[in-house]
């Protein structure tokens, strides 16, 4: 098995960018979800209820700082075009603390999974994708560990999916019966919530070892 794909989410629903090198740490992927959107109570806006945020791409300028559609995300032309999506009470803030994830600060999908689901696999929002896996066998996984060089990242769980992999990842459209033959035919989990037990640098093309 080896690093398909590696996937960095710099603002929170928004699309992401594909990168060759990445560093992961305790808090999950280097640079991932720094940014989320609020509403003006206080909570975090998604895409679960606001989909238009898809079509806004987040990357990392090369000094690490959050940039949507290659504008900074503290630029006030950002935070007018998130309002007319989120809001007009929106806003943007910076938080990196592991409370920013759903659930864990990792999200690893298989190429196996993914060809078995049949769709572009950015529904899935992974972090990393693992190349080499025949089929579903990404599903007797959780207990175990995935070794990539010196890194070694917990799989917990089968991550439950909920109504983000019913929007195209380009267009936006909706379309729910993604969600309903999920549940149908993976139960509801698709993809596998993950934390990472030790940091250090995993790039694309390296091999992966599973010790279960």
């Amino acid at each position: 098995m080896y690093v398909k794909e590696i996937w960095r989410y710099p603002v929170k629903s928004m699309a992401g960018e594909p990168l060759d090198v990445a560093h992961l740490s305790a808090v999950g992927l280097a640079g991932d979800r720094l940014v989320q959107v609020y509403d003006g109570q206080g909570r975090v806006v998604t895409a679960r209820s606001h989909p238009g945020l898809l079509g806004r791409r987040a990357t990392l300028d090369p000094r690490g700082e959050p940039l949507v559609d290659g504008r900074s995300w503290i630029d006030p032309t950002v935070l007018a075009e998130v309002r007319q999506i989120a809001g007009p009470q929106a806003r943007l803030m910076r938080n990196e603390s592991s409370e920013r994830f759903d659930v864990l600060p990792l999200l690893v999908a298989t190429d196996g999974a993914i060809a078995a689901f049949g769709r572009d696999g950015r529904r899935l929002r992974p972090n990393i994708v693992i190349g080499g896996v025949s089929g579903l066998d990404e599903r007797r996984w959780p207990g175990g560990q995935l070794r990539i060089g010196e890194v070694v990242i917990a799989i917990d769980s089968l991550r439950g999916r909920c109504v983000m992999t019913t929007f195209d990842p380009d267009t936006q459209a909706h379309d729910p019966d993604v969600l309903r033959d999920i549940v149908k035919r993976f139960g509801g989990r698709l993809a596998l919530n993950c934390d990472v037990e030790r940091g250090g640098v995993i790039r694309v093309g390296q091999e992966v070892d599973l010790h279960k």
